[in-house]
C-alpha cells in the first residue's frame, strides 16, 4: 500500500507516440499521475478535458500531468486526438504500473465482478515523493482539487 511521504514507484512505460517515459525524467517538477479505467469512455473524458480546459494553470505552477491506462497507445493517440489533449498518456497493457501503485483492483457493477482500474490520482513532489493520494475520484471538480494540492 502506498502512502504520501513515500517514495513513488519508480516505471518505464510508452505513451502515444511510442516513446518511453519514465518518472525519473521529471526529477524536479510536480507530477499529475491519474489513473483511469479507459481511453473515450464518459467518466475518463470529462477527467481529461478537465485537466485539458486547466492546462495552462497545470504549467504555470511547473506540474507535469500524465495519465495512465491498461489501453494500448494507437487507443491513447486516437483518444489525444479526439479531444485536443495536451499531455502524454501511458499505456499500460501488462498492467505492470497499475498493479505497482495498487490501482488495479476487483471491481463490482450490476452484480459482475471483474478486475479493472480505480481511478485514483498520485500527486508526486520534485524529490518522487507521493504528496498525495485521490482514491476512488469523482471526476466533476477533481482537476481543482488537484490544483490545490499543487499550490499548497
Amino acid at each position: 500500500m502506498l502512502e504520501e511521504g513515500k517514495n513513488a514507484p519508480v516505471f518505464k512505460l510508452k505513451d502515444q507516440d511510442g516513446k518511453t517515459v519514465s518518472l525519473t525524467d521529471f526529477k524536479g517538477k510536480n507530477v499529475v499521475l491519474y489513473f483511469y479505467p479507459k481511453d473515450d469512455t464518459p467518466g475518463c473524458t470529462t477527467e481529461a478535458c478537465n485537466f485539458r480546459d486547466e492546462f495552462p494553470k497545470f504549467q504555470n505552477i511547473d506540474a507535469v500531468i500524465l495519465g495512465i491506462s491498461p489501453d494500448s497507445e494507437e487507443s491513447h493517440k486516437k483518444f489525444i486526438a479526439k479531444f485536443n489533449l495536451p499531455f502524454s498518456l501511458l499505456s499500460d497493457e501488462d498492467k505492470v504500473v497499475v498493479e505497482k501503485y495498487g490501482v488495479w483492483k476487483e471491481k463490482n457493477m450490476y452484480g459482475r465482478k471483474y478486475m479493472g482500474v480505480e481511478r485514483t490520482t498520485f500527486v508526486i513532489n520534485g524529490e518522487g515523493k507521493i504528496k498525495k493520494i485521490f482514491n476512488k475520484v469523482k471526476v466533476s471538480n477533481h482537476h481543482n482539487e488537484v490544483l490545490e494540492t499543487l499550490k499548497s
